[in-house]
């Protein structure tokens, strides 16, 4: 057997000591990289939108390049790449969400800074030697030609996996007698759209005695226990790339209410009990969460996302880690 594949995986979120749980789908998929036998080193960054951040950690890289011999770079995120560049090895990207749908601001519009990062973003696509993609909506936004492979992110399906709802409630001192919508993103990042969540179950404040959830600082090994306890899961965001708590969610065969955006709808389509909204007014989305909560049968969801299983999905990785370093020797940059 040769030598374990050596990886620098540049990422711009990343656990820090305010939030230990942070970007949990990058620390799990660096982990199932190791657990696989490659070495993988992992350099954070976060470049707040300061060109002298971005510069400082370019030379960072640089210094790590050329003294670590790495067989690859994998860039998470489109921005991630350009602290690659110029390449002194085959580098992979990652495109998440954000790097090529854009950067939304408190009032719900797209931002200068986000058009730089989309353009930015496409000319790293152009550079590197294999990308991925979180969903074909992504790779629809890629410049025209670039081939890319659909690789979503894995989950955990021992982590998430149904369990009795009164056990959750009671574990997390949740009225058992309270319909509980479940929130799909933090408050505070305004791509989430919080208030159109709101919006809508004010409109059922007066049938339901309903109550919206928000996990913003809960812990992600926690996040089962939540979403066995609430009655279904709430996705309102103006995009998305392929969101995991959908994902999440399927696995702990709880119902979903979304908005089109990402995979969602390859991802829920099919399923009874899982409603996709025809558009974003409040209005729809009140209607689908009557119709989830009228329902009195259980959903099965679970089977819809085994494929997902982060062992199986980090073969994947590594096959497209073996195309981007054959291409390299045939072609070198």
């Amino acid at each position: 057997m040769g030598s374990p594949i050596r990886v620098l995986m540049i990422t711009s979120e990343w656990p820090t000591e305010e939030r230990p749980d942070y970007a949990p789908f990058i620390v799990r998929q660096a982990n199932f990289l190791r657990s696989a036998g490659l070495r993988v080193d992992v350099f954070p960054f976060q470049g707040s939108k300061k060109p002298f951040t971005y510069l400082r950690a370019w030379f960072q890289i640089r210094k790590k390049l050329r003294q670590g011999s790495y067989d690859l770079v994998h860039a998470q995120w489109g921005q991630s790449g350009l602290l690659a560049i110029p390449k002194y090895c085959p580098l992979v990207v990652t495109f998440r969400g954000s790097d090529l749908e854009g950067i939304v601001d408190s009032k719900g519009q797209y931002t200068f800074a986000g058009n730089v990062l989309k353009f930015l973003s496409k000319a790293i696509a152009l550079v590197a030697d294999e990308i991925i993609v979180l969903s074909e909506s992504l790779g629809s936004r890629l410049p025209k030609g670039c081939k890319y492979h659909l690789i979503p992110s894995g989950l955990d399906l021992g982590l998430f996996c149904p369990t009795s709802k009164m056990k959750a409630r009671e574990a997390l001192a949740l009225d058992e007698n309270r319909r509980l919508v479940l929130f799909g993103g933090r408050p505070e990042v305004p791509v989430k759209r919080y208030n159109l969540a709101q919006q809508a179950l004010a409109l059922l404040a007066g049938q339901w005695n309903i109550d919206l959830v928000v996990c913003q600082t809960v812990q992600h090994h926690v996040m089962p226990l939540y979403m066995n306890a609430c009655d279904v899961l709430l996705l309102t965001s103006l995009h998305e790339g392929s969101p995991d708590i959908i994902k999440e969610a399927l696995a702990c065969n709880l119902p979903i209410v979304s908005v089109d955006v990402g995979d969602v709808r390859e991802r829920i389509s099919g399923i009874s009990g899982c409603i996709l909204c025809n558009d974003d007014r409040p209005t729809t989305i009140a209607a689908g969460l009557v119709e989830v909560l009228s329902r009195k049968m259980p959903i099965n969801s679970r089977d819809a996302v085994k494929d997902l299983d982060e062992g199986v999905l980090t073969k994947e990785v590594i096959g497209v880690y073996h195309h981007a370093m054959q291409r390299w020797v045939k072609s070198p940059n």
